[in-house]
C-alpha cells in the first residue's frame, strides 16, 4: 500500500454536497462520472495531496443507496493506491482478509478496484486503486 488515494463520502444530492464541500475545501469538484456498474455518480475534490469522493446512488440497486438508508451519509470507505492491485490482493486472501470481488474491476477516476470486506478491516470498507495505463488495461 502506497498512501491513502482518497476517502469516499456517501451523499443523498450530489449538487449539495458538491457546494458544501466546495466551500469547505475552497476549490470546485474537479471531475464528476458515472460509474453505471456501480450504480452511482461521483465527484471528486483535490485538497493538497489528498482527495476527497463524493458518490450519490442513481438507482436503489446501488450499494450507496444501502448504505445511506441502513447508516445515513457519511464516510463510506477509505481507498489506498498500491502499485500492483493483483499481488495485494494475493497478499490480503493469504492474510486471512475477505475480498468482494475477486478480479478488479473498473472504477472512477482511472482505477482498477477491489474492495476488503468491512468486517475483514474493524468494520472499514477497503477500496485498493491501481491507476488503469495502457499495460493494466
Amino acid at each position: 500500500m502506497q498512501k491513502i488515494e482518497h476517502i469516499g463520502i456517501a451523499v443523498k444530492d450530489l449538487d449539495i454536497a458538491e457546494n458544501i464541500y466546495s466551500l469547505l475545501l475552497n476549490t470546485p469538484s474537479y471531475k464528476r462520472e458515472e460509474v453505471t456498474s456501480e450504480h452511482v455518480i461521483t465527484s471528486f475534490f483535490k485538497s493538497g495531496p489528498n482527495k476527497i469522493e463524493l458518490l450519490t446512488a442513481t438507482d436503489e440497486a446501488s450499494a450507496i443507496h444501502k448504505f445511506i438508508e441502513k447508516k445515513g451519509e457519511g464516510i463510506h470507505h477509505i481507498a489506498f493506491a498500491v502499485e500492483d492491485i493483483y499481488s495485494e490482493m494475493s497478499r490480503l486472501k493469504a492474510d486471512g482478509f475477505v475480498l468482494l470481488n475477486d478480479v478488479p474491476k473498473k472504477g472512477a477516476d482511472n482505477k482498477l478496484v477491489c474492495f476488503v470486506h468491512p468486517k475483514s478491516a474493524n468494520g472499514v470498507l477497503v477500496e485498493l486503486c491501481q491507476e488503469i495505463t495502457p499495460t493494466t488495461e
